[in-house]
């Protein structure tokens, strides 16, 4: 490598071999290389005789010099490339002076390699033969050639063999953004220039013509250019149509004062009539520049006038450069035709680079196992309250054994004489003697030994005392209750020992995980907060490892506004999975509401890459964005989310028709292309039909480690993104519109009203041991609203699981979307989603405007009249809100809150003593989703009634899913009062007034009915 000077620099090309050469006039002529770049001749090899093979050996060595301050740059070397002509020498005739020569074919070379950091290259590159060139082909068959008629010459298309390329160091790449930036649509321009032929006899003269400099047909698309500032995007893809060419409209949409066709409508006409061999207009050249280039220009469809010899030509303007002398068009009545004929061009912009660099999917694994490491499960403790009272169970169990084995020594032979006769007074004989035999014999010390570790682990572990107590009535207080526990453990464990056919069946009910899950729910709607957190805190002890019960726990947190707790909770989540969605989308919420702005962008954005098809996840960034007044970003992110739900909905629509097939065989896939785009397939194409090759090498002077713009990137399909153009936006609108919402309906169950209470009491009761390890959120929302319909705009699909999670402040900054959304706008389901942040707020004249809203849009809307009966309730105004219930449960379709309508609505009927209606309503909410509430008012309305047998088993039912509600010890102490069992009304009472009953009223009743009977408060 030579160095030509302190600034400039030389890229030597060699070429060594050329293979399956012939010439005119034989198998072994003589030929020679020309080396031509930039329009100049770098110089020509030595004449070389080709072999009887068809090689030619020419190792021949040319150079480019290179220099910054003028002449060949590195521009250049991106968007022009290296021709090298074939050319035979035939032999001398007699009295001929000068050699006569015929061009064989002419190879292109492209020289991008050197830029994107090679320092030297190989390449075999196809020779095209002239026209006339025994290195042609056979011509194609007719079956080609009218394939080819029909192709090129029927179907109304123009098509350019067009692709330019351009190099851009730094300060470009700058210009380039912004230009961007500040200027979103660029203009594409379109016009037709005479095709003048060269008369004969007048070589190199071309005859003028009075409209060379007219711009006839003069046309612009206007391309979308922001999808390059989307971060990863490299190239851009669309149809966009072609409007008449309008000074003020171009300008008002692309900010470009004038047209470029203006000065170089000359340079076209000239490039028309006087194309060379190394002119890229010529045929031999237009084939290979399609392995050349990187922006390409395709598939114009129009009308085109039969007879017409003009050709095509288009420009891409980016300059704005005011040109003199050119009058503003305020008409275009030629370019009008290009509406009328729908034409449009489709266009392709490809960078090597990407503008805006994307974070790869393991860079954000990385930041996020960084922000919250993953927790590997907790060995489980060989302490802890379980193990000690299990180890008490243990040494009973075993000192039992040994007292039994002392038992048998002594009186073994007295109770087998006796047998099962013994009477009381033998029995405290032997006891006692026992009982002499273990305190002199010392075994009673070592009994007591061996308990006693065991009791001291108790108090440590279960009751936590730890320290010395303050007062000896303290001490007393806590030694008695240390006893009861421990005989009901020493009894507990004596149970366990005795042989199955002497045990008892005690009946006990685990209450599920779902069911954990609506209790602590209605508690949350309640608002009874302190009760709902013990539900959720019961779930997390009993499966720690379970994200889901994190999740539900960091809801309720958001709802109570305990940020901090809430982001603990979903972070614990996202470290036992670290990928889950809905983990790292709640993750980024919650850093969003605490403005950590740079962990909320590294959620959501690893939450898009690890499900590229999630709505919610896109829609959520381009909230972030917005937040962030990063226009481009969240424009591209809400583009992605729109896409997807539009694929989606199409796939469903698809699958409900019963239509499914394989789509893929037919849709053209963009990111499957190489570097090069289609025209892969046409060089593959073209070294099957044999073509001649010359094998070149290349060195070059350049520096071996280029700057980071030119550094070669991976290309993978997460690159790929279409522009946003109207061709395919008006496609897109007329799908959406054409879609029709999906409904399935679900009756509801036969009334039940014509069965008898003691029938279905016991239908109840029989199912009760299925219907509590149910799974209550299936059975709750088993029948929602129209199972409801897929959500028409991706803003709403964000609103419902915004809602869910209870992110009532993320929900209005969606909704203001919602409503200026093209597919939204105000629906039934935008104002009720208003109504219940408002009702959260407990603002009830905002809820009952929006709600007035949503009736008029949908009047049957089952939803609708539950959330107003809510409304209602909350507000005092039970009449209404019993007129809205009923309304609710008299649809064929369910709400989506049964459970609380039907809660609330027998509640009314209590409180207005329609007993009857109470109980219809109270056992359908128990058949559906049973709980502690359902059965406890379906026990009211049986006591009320009279119905003694059924209260109590509905009451029952109720104390087993939650032994801590007063009511229900309260309404059991009144059944047992009333049946007359002593024992139970006390312990019933006992328990109502340690629970605290807050109802004063049912306190009264309570004391009038123990005054009546004569019994039940042990107090006097």
């Amino acid at each position: 490598m030579d160095q030509v000077s302190s600034t400039g620099r030389t890229v030597h090309i060699t070429v060594t071999n050329a293979y399956d050469l012939k010439g005119f006039k034989g198998d072994t002529p003589v030929t020679f290389v020309r080396a031509e770049f930039n329009q100049a001749v770098l110089g020509d090899s030595s004449k070389i005789t080709v072999s009887p093979e068809g090689t030619a050996k020419y190792n021949f060595t040319s150079g480019i010099e290179l220099s910054p301050d003028g002449g060949i740059t590195l521009d250049d070397l991106a968007h022009k490339p290296l021709f090298l002509t074939v050319t035979e020498v035939l032999p001398k005739e007699k009295k001929q002076k000068d050699e006569k020569t015929l061009t064989l074919g002419q190879a292109v070379v492209d020289l991008l390699p050197l830029l994107e950091g090679e320092d030297s290259f190989e390449t075999t590159v196809p020779l095209h033969p002239v026209q006339g060139s025994p290195l042609e082909t056979p011509s194609p068959g007719s079956k080609d050639k009218e394939f080819r008629n029909q192709a090129e010459c029927i179907k109304k298309r123009i098509v350019w063999d067009l692709e330019s390329r351009c190099y851009l160091d730094p300060s470009a790449v700058a210009s380039f953004q912004k230009r961007i930036a500040d200027c979103r649509l660029w203009p594409v321009e379109i016009t037709r220039v005479p095709l003048v032929t060269v008369p004969k006899g007048k070589s190199g003269k071309l005859e003028k013509t009075d409209d060379e400099n007219q711009l006839s047909f003069h046309g612009v698309a206007y391309v979308n250019m922001v999808p390059l500032l989307y971060p990863g995007v490299k190239r851009i893809r669309g149809a966009f149509h072609v409007h008449p060419y309008l000074d003020s409209t171009v300008f008002e949409k692309t900010k470009c004062l004038f047209s470029l066709f203006r000065d170089t409508g000359h340079h076209l006409a000239h490039n028309n009539k006087a194309g060379g061999l190394n002119s890229p207009l010529s045929k031999p050249v237009s084939k290979n520049l399609k392995e050349e280039k990187a922006v390409k220009d395709k598939e114009i469809e129009g009308r085109a006038r039969p007879g017409d010899l003009q050709a095509p030509s288009i420009k891409s303007q980016s300059s704005d450069t005011p040109l003199e002398g050119e009058t503003p068009l305020s008409h275009n009545i030629e370019g009008q035709q290009y509406l009328e004929a729908g034409t449009y061009i489709v266009l392709e912009i490809q960078l090597d680079k990407a503008l805006v660099p994307k974070r790869m999917p393991e860079e954000l694994a990385r930041r996020v196992k960084e922000m919250i490491p993953p927790r590997p499960p907790l060995t489980r403790r060989t302490g802890g309250a379980q193990k000690a009272v299990s180890d008490y169970h243990t040494q009973i169990k075993s000192i039992s054994r040994a007292i039994l084995d002392e038992y048998h020594q002594m009186f073994g032979k007295q109770v087998i004489k006796v047998g099962s006769d013994v009477d009381s007074e033998t029995l405290e004989e032997q006891k006692c003697q026992l009982n002499y035999e273990l305190n002199c014999s010392g075994k009673y010390f070592a009994f007591k030994e061996q308990l006693k570790h065991a009791v001291v682990k108790i108090v440590r572990e279960k009751y936590l005392k730890t320290t010395a107590f303050e007062s000896q009535e303290e001490l007393q207080t806590f030694i008695s209750e240390l006893y009861v526990f421990l005989v009901d453990q020493m009894h507990v464990a004596l149970n366990q020992s005795m042989p199955d056919d002497m045990q008892g069946t005690a009946s006990t009910i685990h209450t599920s995980s779902e069911q954990l899950r609506l209790f602590a729910f209605e508690a949350e709607v309640n608002e009874n907060f302190e009760m709902a957190a013990v539900y959720y805190e019961e779930r997390l002890v009993r499966e720690p490892q379970n994200l889901d019960h994190w999740l539900d726990y960091g809801a309720f947190c958001l709802l109570t506004e305990d940020i901090t707790k809430a982001q603990e909770c979903f972070r614990k989540a996202l470290s036992l999975n670290e990928s889950h969605i809905h983990s790292l989308l709640l993750c980024g919420v919650l850093a969003v509401l605490l403005e950590n702005h740079e962990q909320a962008e590294i959620f959501f954005e690893d939450a898009t890459c690890l499900e590229p098809s999630s709505v919610i996840a896109w829609t959520l960034l381009g909230l972030f964005y917005e937040i962030q007044n990063n226009d481009i970003r969240m424009e591209m992110a809400f583009h992605e989310a729109f896409k997807q739900l539009q694929a989606r909905t199409l796939q469903t629509k698809l699958k409900s028709a019963g239509t499914i097939e394989n789509t893929d065989e037919g849709v053209k896939i963009e990111h499957s292309f190489g570097p090069w785009g289609a025209v892969q397939d046409s060089a593959t194409a073209m070294k099957s039909e044999g073509l001649t090759g010359i094998k070149l090498r290349s060195s070059h002077t350049l520096s071996p480690h280029l700057p980071a713009e030119l550094q070669p990137q991976p290309q993978g399909p997460s690159t790929v993104l279409s522009s946003l153009d109207e061709f395919i936006e008006e496609s897109s609108k007329a799908h959406s519109e054409s879609q029709e919402p999906m409904m399935t309906l679900q009756p509801l169950e036969p009334s039940l009203a014509q069965k008898s209470s003691n029938v279905l009491l016991k239908e109840l009761t029989a199912k009760k041991e299925t219907s509590k390890c149910q799974d209550s959120s299936a059975v709750l929302h088993s029948t929602p609203y129209a199972s409801p319909q897929p959500p028409a705009t991706v803003f709403m699909e964000t609103i419902r699981f915004l809602m869910k999670v209870n992110a009532v402040q993320f929900v209005h900054r969606v909704l203001a979307h919602e409503l200026l959304c093209p597919q939204g706008g105000p629906s039934c389901e935008y104002y009720l989603v208003l109504a219940q942040t408002h009702l959260l707020k407990k603002d009830f004249a905002k809820t009952e405007e929006y709600l007035q809203q949503a009736a008029q849009m949908d009047y049957l809307n089952p939803n609708v009249w539950g959330v107003k009966g809510h409304l209602y309730f909350l507000s005092g105004d039970h009449a209404e809100a019993k007129a809205c219930y009923e309304r609710t449960i008299s649809f064929v379709v369910d709400a989506s809150e049964m459970h609380f309508i039907f809660l609330r609505l027998g509640h009314i009927y209590l409180e207005e003593k329609e007993y009857e209606k109470a109980k219809r309503t109270y056992m359908q909410a128990c058949k559906r989703s049973p709980s502690c509430l359902t059965w406890l008012g379906l026990g009211i309305a049986c006591y009320r009634l009279e119905e003694l047998t059924e209260a109590e088993d509905a009451l029952s039912e109720a104390n087993a899913l939650n032994n801590y509600n007063a009511e229900v010890w309260a309404y059991l102490a009144l059944v047992c009062l009333k049946v007359g069992r002593q024992l139970e009304a006390e312990q019933a009472y006992k328990y109502t007034i340690k629970l605290k009953l807050k109802d004063e009223a049912l306190l009264t009743e309570i004391h009038t009915v123990q005054e009546m009977v004569g019994f039940g408060d042990p107090s006097f």
